[in-house]
């Protein structure tokens, strides 16, 4: 594959910019609430499971609480 000079690299990119579609202001909102509120929800999930595991084991392990 020959290399491209330095100009045609960038008449290369700057075509290929334009068939980028890029998300509306709305939609980047959606997905960036939606984001945190997963990332919440698997933090609960992982603390309780945390809770429930350590738990377990001093119940296990007889090391009271």
């Amino acid at each position: 594959m020959a290399k491209a000079s330095p100009m045609e690299f960038v008449r290369n990119v700057k075509t290929e910019m334009k068939k980028v579609t890029w998300p509306s202001r709305q939609e980047t909102t959606v997905s960036t609430i939606a984001v945190f509120v997963m990332v919440i929800l698997a933090s609960l999930f992982l603390f309780f499971a945390d809770q429930i595991i350590a738990w377990a084991i001093h119940l296990i392990l007889g090391l009271g609480a």
